[in-house]
């Protein structure tokens, strides 16, 4: 499934030392016609499911006055307590990241997600059942610790396992199955607001303990990473995988025998350094790159993406919308663009690159927050309330208050086809892969350490400095497209295997080669 061989393809192979099995004559156009590997990428990616789903179920479950009351006795929950309930499943996720890097290399990919599934099922479980905050608490650690290996796992997975032509679009669908997840539980919390009692909350919450079981024993069936065989020294099982993979069953498809070759030799030559060990990701080149991994997991939070999935029925609100109904309709309208935003980055990632796909998206988002924090601080009245927090008034200013729920979209849009997906396909393409599932989840877990922070100030800052928030969100922006374009190198169509020669330079600046 390997496309044609490239010239710039062969110079690096020569510059690795890699053999080369076929001259370019011999290597056929690549085709979407095996449905194999999309099978298995696209099964996977119900692990985003999973972590979109808890996104959007939270916000809905925290708005709706029955879970309030069942917990505080209150009519709604202080921001204190929002902003636990939300951040400290992502503190879970913070440790289940980083130690899936460990996890995955010792069980390999396959048994981690299967491992993730089931710990998922737990929490998840615990949450729906919860009779009181510190039960709560407790599921949405274990989910936490669930998530952050799913997140971290799965689109590594699905980058070992992906022709280079196509990786980004494969683990695209990781993002895509994240935007469906969301969309799901907004409607799914928008349907049972109207019922009275528990089950308004607790039916949310149990229903993803489904797709949880689902993947579980779906992973029983899914071939292991052929780079995680091979690195064990399993190469007759790592042939049969890729032959799966990549040459319709045929273990002498010459497209399969050169993956082979170019990964075998690869681990090769990374075991005459015989190092594995974290230390090893604060050194030459690598250095680099975890730097670059780490950051671009950061922007990624950074953007407020998740501010506004965690709480968007507050944010609707604040925006001039009245009652929770209104504000969930809005939310689950807003979950259908953002699932439709993200099609066009599995179609044509791979074409766009990955370098002008992230600027263009900073830009659009950060004009977005900009507009939606000038016409709050134009035309909306500062609130003070009694215990106080300040809040922006809008009523009255109709006009106002859609033009900014319409930017609002824009700027989840925008993140769709841009921060969304690259946020988890540049990380998994950087790194050799002696240390990649380690450096990973190193990435992976900044990810989620700035997902906890953003998830726990946002409605503090809400309520102290209310439209600034937006334009904090767009000076994020702007230092993030500035970032790509000096130190981003562009990464599409090469091998994994390539990367040491794309990041071998010195500087840390991007130079004319890495642009292209």
């Amino acid at each position: 499934m390997l496309g044609v061989m490239t010239g710039d393809s062969r110079a690096v192979y020569k510059a690795l030392d890699l053999p080369s099995v076929l001259s370019s004559t011999q290597y056929p156009t690549y085709t979407m016609g095996n449905v194999i590997i999309y099978a298995v990428s696209g099964f996977s990616a119900i692990g985003g499911f999973l972590f979109g789903y808890d996104i959007g179920v939270i916000s809905g479950v925290i708005a709706i006055g029955q879970f309030s009351e069942f917990m505080t006795g209150e009519a709604a929950l202080d921001s204190v307590t929002k902003a636990t309930v939300v951040s400290i499943l992502l503190a879970g996720c913070f440790v289940g990241a980083l130690v899936s890097g460990i996890l995955a290399d010792v069980f390999g990919r396959r048994w981690s997600i299967f491992g993730g599934s089931i710990l998922f099922i737990l929490g998840a479980a615990l949450q729906a059942a919860a009779t009181k905050l510190t039960m709560m608490y407790g599921g949405r650690v274990i989910a936490g610790l669930a998530i952050g290996s799913l997140s971290m796992v799965v689109p590594l997975y699905q980058s070992e396992i992906a022709p280079k032509e196509i990786r980004g679009r494969l683990i695209s669908l990781q993002q895509w199955a994240i935007t469906i997840g969301i969309l799901v539980s907004f409607w799914i919390d928008y349907g049972t607001s109207f019922m009275e009692g528990t089950i308004s909350w607790r039916i949310p919450l149990g229903i993803q303990t489904a797709p949880a079981l689902i993947l579980a024993i779906g992973m029983l069936f899914m071939p292991y990473s052929p780079r995680w065989l091979l690195d064990k020294d399993r190469d007759e099982d790592a042939w049969v995988v890729l032959a799966r993979l990549h040459g319709n069953g045929d273990k002498n498809h010459p497209l399969v025998q050169e993956e082979f070759n170019e990964i075998k030799e690869s681990i090769r030559i990374e075991r005459e350094e015989s190092v594995r060990s974290y230390s090893e990701l604060f050194k030459g080149t690598v250095l680099r790159r975890l730097i670059l991994g780490v950051f671009i997991q950061i922007f990624q939070q950074l953007t407020g993406i998740n501010s506004i999935m965690y709480y968007a029925p507050a944010i609707f609100q604040q925006a001039g919308l009245q009652g929770t109904s209104a504000s969930l309709l809005a939310t689950g309208i807003n979950g259908v663009l953002n699932m439709l935003a993200t099609i066009p980055a599995i179609l044509y990632i791979d074409r766009w690159g990955r370098r002008w796909t992230l600027i263009s998206g900073a830009a659009i988002m950060g004009g977005s927050m900009l507009i939606i924090g000038a016409i709050m601080a134009s035309v909306g009245k500062t609130i003070y309330n009694d215990n106080g927090s300040k809040s922006v008034d809008l009523t009255g200013h109709t006009g106002a208050s859609y033009t900014i729920i319409v930017f609002i979209y824009i700027f989840v849009m925008a993140f769709a086809y841009s921060w969304g997906p690259i946020g988890w396909i540049y990380p998994c393409e950087i790194y050799p892969l002696r240390i990649r599932a380690k450096a990973t989840s190193v990435t992976t877990a900044a990810n989620w350490l700035f997902n906890f922070i953003i998830g726990y100030i946002t409605p503090l800052l809400m309520d102290s400095i209310t439209w600034g928030v937006y334009i904090l969100l767009m000076c994020f922006c702007v230092i993030m497209s500035l970032s790509v374009y000096f130190f981003y190198p562009e990464t599409k169509g090469r091998s994994l295997e390539e990367m040491e020669v794309i990041f071998g330079s010195k500087s840390s600046f991007v130079n004319g080669d890495e642009k292209a």
